[in-house]
């Protein structure tokens, strides 16, 4: 029995959050042994390539960006790039679950930044769901706690960034192919990162970093792949709540890779977060179908 488009298209958000969630472990796995900045250019000179030729094999390169379009584009990519230092430097010092949670605010703080600066509407329902999920963050990060760490701030820097990338991302027209943006942005962070390596003594690339990093890159592209093939498969409201899934392949991964589980408090937390970011969702879609 063939598999409906909203079922394949959810199996692909699973894939996708496995394969980026991996990637974050793999990354995590040479925090310590090789620089972030050199780490972040070699898996950027992989990807890039290899987004290249999907570029060039569907023929994008020839694709025309209109003028209104260009900005947003820049924006993206730099927010793109501001993200990535942010969300890795959290995440070479923080539990990978712990992280990943913080991320899962994504939902309620973009609702939030549409309704802001772009004028969409938000009921008091999706106000009162992003207030508590903001409190479900809290909860994960525990500021002036004992055991606080620092660099949540940064995941939730990254949080910031990821929001302007996404709003940027809802400024461009549907004419601007989605892997040519993915190709710019990939580009951008492996050239920038790649200037910023080499202020420092680069470290030794040993066969087994050189490997990992190949994993890294592979699993990124992949990712990415996916994530766009969602779009044109499925109905976003059926498939969105399965971004929720990179929790759990994060909480997983941290148990059997690095030996970490969260604790009951961080628990709470993102059970606070994801259950009102379900309810965003469910909400947005509700209010889109009306």
């Amino acid at each position: 029995m063939p598999l409906s488009d909203n079922t394949y298209a959810a199996l692909l958000m699973i894939a996708s959050m496995a394969a980026f969630t991996l990637n974050d472990a793999l990354m995590k796995l040479m925090s310590g042994q090789v620089p972030l900045f050199q780490l972040i250019f070699m898996r950027g000179v992989i990807t890039t390539c290899a987004i290249g030729v999907v570029v060039w094999r569907m023929g994008h390169f020839r694709a025309r960006i209109e003028w209104q379009d260009q900005g947003w584009v820049v924006l993206r990519t730099l927010a793109e790039a501001v993200a990535t230092y942010f969300f890795l430097t959290a995440l070479f010092n923080m539990p990978i679950a712990n992280v990943t949670a913080i991320l899962q605010a994504l939902p309620l703080t973009i609702t939030l930044a549409a309704a802001v600066f772009l004028g969409e509407p938000v009921g008091w329902r999706r106000m009162t769901a992003i207030f508590i999920g903001l409190i479900g963050v809290l909860l994960i990060i525990r500021p002036g706690a004992a055991d606080f760490n620092a660099y949540s701030l940064y995941a939730i820097a990254a949080v910031i960034s990821v929001t302007v990338r996404d709003l940027a991302t809802r400024k461009l027209s549907s004419s601007v192919p989605s892997v040519l943006v993915v190709f710019a942005n990939a580009l951008f962070i492996t050239l920038v990162f790649g200037a910023l390596s080499m202020a420092s003594p680069w470290s030794p690339v040993t066969s087994q970093i050189f490997g990992l990093t190949i994993a890294a890159a592979v699993l990124m592209v992949a990712a990415y792949l996916f994530s766009i093939m969602v779009m044109r498969v499925g109905e976003i409201s059926f498939v969105a709540p399965f971004r929720y899934t990179g929790l759990l392949w994060a909480m997983l991964l941290g148990l059997v890779i690095f030996d970490e589980w969260p604790d009951a408090v961080t628990l709470a937390g993102a059970t606070t977060v994801v259950a009102s970011g379900l309810f965003t969702l469910y909400r947005d879609a509700r209010s889109r179908a009306s």
